[in-house]
């Protein structure tokens, strides 16, 4: 797409072409990503597991998502950036919601992404009135991972599958402009984007939604676990290794660094140094 993705363009894309989502955290990644067709990138609440190392995404803070989101914006992207909401800042209150979401707002969010359905379509409708574009998050929702009783496979059955599309369909009518479904059967999710006028990004929930998002740490081979329905294009993480197992064999050898990685004084001002060092250490 020609100039910056909005989230009117965003929303356009729904039966036009295929849309391109990625989870990113950090500036360099983000300018590379500028540099690919790229429609969207989340800054992900897994940020706190991605590169700080923790064990699920309830550590994430709205400090800790808003400092990415202004390292991301910083790059200057032409995709649509979205900001995560972290656990416990939208869910208690539409004040608290919209406190929070304007945090992401002002540090470079384009829109912010929520999970959960019906339950919060109110906090939706509020952040909606105020200006701010809302993406939904339904099926996996890692946020509730705890009543859910893990990370497991979600709309398998008929009742959750009603409920999920039922969720959908809140989170449409309270403004959302599009709606992320996380590892939800194939099925579901194809039936959800068939009845919703709004974009559906599917992540390891089958082919048939309007788009696709991986997390690039799967994408490039940084995750020490890889999902099953996350695809790795490159093994970075190999590449890294090496690279620092020959860094390190280089250092030990003396091999680096080498004349080109070095500047020298000219011949005649390292002469005229070691000559006046000589005099003072005579005079001491």
């Amino acid at each position: 797409m020609q100039g910056k993705v909005t989230v009117q363009d965003f929303v356009k894309l729904k039966g036009r072409e295929k849309i391109v989502m990625v989870a990113l955290y950090d500036y360099q990644t983000a300018k590379i990503a500028n540099e690919v067709d790229i429609h969207g990138v989340l800054i992900g609440d897994s940020v706190i597991m991605n590169m700080y190392g923790f064990k699920s995404t309830h550590y994430a803070t709205i400090s800790d998502i808003a400092r990415h989101v202004r390292a991301v914006a910083n790059a200057e992207p032409r995709y649509l950036v979205v900001g995560d909401m972290p656990f416990m800042t939208y869910e208690t209150s539409r004040r608290d919601a919209l406190k929070n979401a304007s945090k992401l707002i002002r540090a470079g969010a384009d829109a912010v992404k929520v999970e959960g359905g019906s339950e919060i379509a109110d906090k939706v409708e509020a952040l909606v009135k105020a200006g701010i574009p809302v993406m939904g998050h339904i099926g996996l929702t890692p946020q509730r991972y705890l009543t859910l009783g893990g990370y497991r496979l979600m709309g398998k059955s008929v009742e959750i599958a009603e409920k999920i599309i039922e969720d959908a369909v809140a989170l449409q009518d309270a403004g959302a402009f599009s709606i992320v479904i996380e590892f939800t059967v194939a099925e579901v999710a194809a039936e959800i984007t068939r009845r919703l006028r709004i974009p559906t990004i599917c992540i390891g929930s089958g082919p048939d939604c309007d788009g696709q998002i991986l997390v690039i740490n799967d994408i490039v081979g940084l995750s020490e676990i890889q999902p099953f329905f996350a695809k790795k294009y490159v093994d970075l993480r190999s590449v890294i290794r090496q690279a620092l197992e020959s860094y390190s064999r280089e250092v030990r050898e003396g091999k680096f660094p080498s004349e080109e990685h070095f500047r020298r004084m000219r011949k005649e001002e390292y002469e005229e140094l070691r000559r006046r060092l000589q005099e003072k250490s005579m005079h001491s």
